[in-house]
């Protein structure tokens, strides 16, 4: 059974697979990774999952099987990716995250200091689609759309740097990095939202080379068994050695 799970994987996708039963499959998606094709694009695309794309159903038609994705991450964004084998376990899926039943952790490294041990951030995002790009925006004023909870572990000093594990709430596009950039905490090589003096800075000096946000932990109940399904992605190489660069240690 196991090497028959093996290669329907092998052909399902091409990022490492972290967890995998005849319901549900989850992987690793690397930073550059669709966790979807962009169907405006011409560009030659890598996503998460291999074969055609089916936007309104949310589901890829592969030679071996339907997979059905369940939540997206940002391409720039690396870690935990849900996807089910099934309708049915896709509905049970995506009603557990539309009912805020699934927690996400993310890892996220910040420009700036000050922050509160832990703290709640909520804020209302508004979210537009111009020339093929999206982007997301605080408005002051209408009551919260977004929710995060933050935790702070560890403060570097000497590079004015805040490691932060995120428990995402909700799930709006682009959320932690707005959230974080609205107070003057951007993510550490966040080209859109970020600081482009600090991230040449940053660049040079830790080999930040990229986006720091990663999706470590997902944790829901299996949408068949009922169980706790509790699925963990190592930090990537290149994100911890900036943090070995910074000397900052990263305890969970």
């Amino acid at each position: 059974a196991q090497r028959k799970l093996m290669t329907t994987s092998a052909a399902i996708t091409t990022c490492p697979v972290l967890h995998e039963d005849r319901h549900v499959i989850v992987v690793n998606k690397p930073h550059g990774v669709l966790s979807h094709p962009n169907p405006k694009s011409a560009k030659p695309q890598r996503s998460a999952f291999e074969g055609r794309y089916d936007a309104d159903r949310r589901c890829f038609h592969s030679a071996a099987s339907e997979v059905f994705l369940i939540h997206r991450l940002d391409q720039d964004t690396s870690g935990v990716l849900l996807a089910a084998k099934d309708e049915k376990m896709a509905d049970r899926c995506r009603e557990a995250f539309e009912a805020e039943q699934v927690r996400k952790k993310y890892l996220a490294l910040c420009s700036g200091g000050g922050l509160k041990p832990e703290g709640v951030w909520l804020d209302h995002l508004v979210t537009e689609h111009a020339r093929h790009q999206v982007r997301t925006a605080v408005r002051r004023g209408p009551r919260p759309n977004a929710e995060l909870r933050y935790r702070l572990l560890h403060y570097s000093a000497a590079h004015r740097l805040s490691l932060l594990e995120i428990d995402l709430i909700t799930g709006k596009t682009h959320q932690i990095r707005v959230q974080a950039a609205s107070r003057h905490q951007p993510l550490v090589g966040d080209d859109v939202y970020g600081s482009f003096e600090q991230n040449r800075v940053l660049k040079k000096a830790l080999q930040a080379r990229r986006l720091f946000l990663h999706a470590f932990q997902l944790s829901l109940k299996h949408p068949a068994s009922g169980q706790p399904l509790v699925v963990q992605a190592p930090l990537p190489e290149d994100l911890a050695a900036v943090l070995a660069a910074a000397q900052i240690p990263l305890h969970l």
